[in-house]
């Protein structure tokens, strides 16, 4: 057949329909079982444990360690007795055998020198942790003294950070129970504020003094003092929106007394609730913070020593307000 301008018309051919591959899934599940197969050759080649190469491997390990290869041979714990302290951190020992007395000499001196440098640098982070937590105490003795209540609070330094505590020659909480007098929510409503402004952790630590609580509210002073510091926590979360993941809470019975229980007006000073800024330096920077802060050491009875060598016992005005103290602190 010819077109109009002469040319040949090619004959149209017939596009057939492609036949589906029914087979297709068979390349899929051919490579699983491969995947498979070697999954079992791995796990298999695993489980073959060569004694001798294992041996080499503990003795290698223990000797580039400097340490004894008995943990390594699959005793139930690496304590000697239960309840002991954990091993501290695994380090390669120099040994001195064999050397003369004037090496053994250079080395203890380039041991010494290492550990001087380690604790130089340690203390100079733990002045200047000490330098950034000073701001946010007189943050707070400033709002404190804004409202007159400077004196119903302590600061001191302990190796977890700052601490604040509530103690005061007024009633902070009502006698024998959990509940917040006027002037102890003021002090709390002043101070919460600015530690809401910064983003370090909470403690709240309650304390008890050494008088026994009445059974009728409290079954023991560590349910008191648990009460007290719950209460504080719970206004500073719920009033004051400081976030719960920043708070937690710690209860010590009259087992942490900021005084001697046995000197006059302690039982004022011992019950109290402690506000802990946290501090996140590292631990052997941490144990340094109350020297930084030029603070004396904490005295036998596990007490702080306040940084205001001024503020050891309650201030008073007048032998009215000392007797009130006295008074109110006769209550756990």
């Amino acid at each position: 057949m010819s077109t109009p301008n002469g040319a040949r018309r090619r004959p149209k051919h017939e596009e057939h329909e492609e036949h589906e591959n029914h087979e297709r899934w068979l390349v899929t599940y051919a490579d699983m079982v491969t995947l498979l197969m070697v999954l079992f050759i791995v796990m298999f080649a695993m489980s073959s444990v060569d004694q001798k190469k294992f041996a080499a491997l503990k003795e290698g390990l223990a000797a580039g360690f400097g340490e004894s290869d008995s943990i390594l041979e699959g005793n139930q714990s690496i304590h000697d007795q239960p309840g002991e302290e954990p091993l501290g951190p695994v380090g390669p020992q120099i040994s001195t055998s064999g050397m003369s007395p004037e090496d053994q000499l250079l080395v203890s001196q380039a041991v010494d020198k290492v550990n001087r440098l380690q604790r130089e640098r340690a203390y100079s982070e733990a002045e200047a942790e000490v330098k950034r937590l000073d701001e946010v105490r007189d943050a707070l003795m400033a709002a404190l003294e804004a409202r007159g209540l400077e004196r119903d609070v302590k600061t001191s330094y302990d190796e977890r950070g700052l601490v604040v505590s509530l103690v005061s020659r007024h009633v902070v909480f009502e006698a024998d129970v959990a509940t917040l007098t006027e002037r102890g929510r003021e002090v709390v409503d002043t101070l919460a504020p600015v530690l809401r402004e910064i983003s370090d952790p909470l403690e709240i630590d309650g304390h008890t003094n050494q008088v026994p609580v009445k059974p009728k509210y409290y079954a023991t002073d560590w349910d008191l003092s648990a009460a007290r510091a719950l209460t504080v926590l719970r206004r500073l979360n719920e009033v004051f929106t400081i976030p719960a993941d920043r708070l937690r809470l710690a209860a010590f019975g009259h087992v942490k007394p900021l005084m001697d229980p046995s000197e006059p007006g302690s039982q004022a000073i011992n019950k109290r609730v402690d506000i802990v800024v946290l501090s996140s330096v590292a631990a052997e920077t941490a144990q340094l913070l109350p020297e930084a802060a030029g603070q004396e050491k904490p005295a036998d009875t596990g007490s702080h020593t306040d940084t205001d060598t001024d503020t050891q016992t309650p201030t008073t005005e007048t032998e009215t307000d000392t007797e009130n103290a006295h008074a109110e602190g006769a209550h756990p």
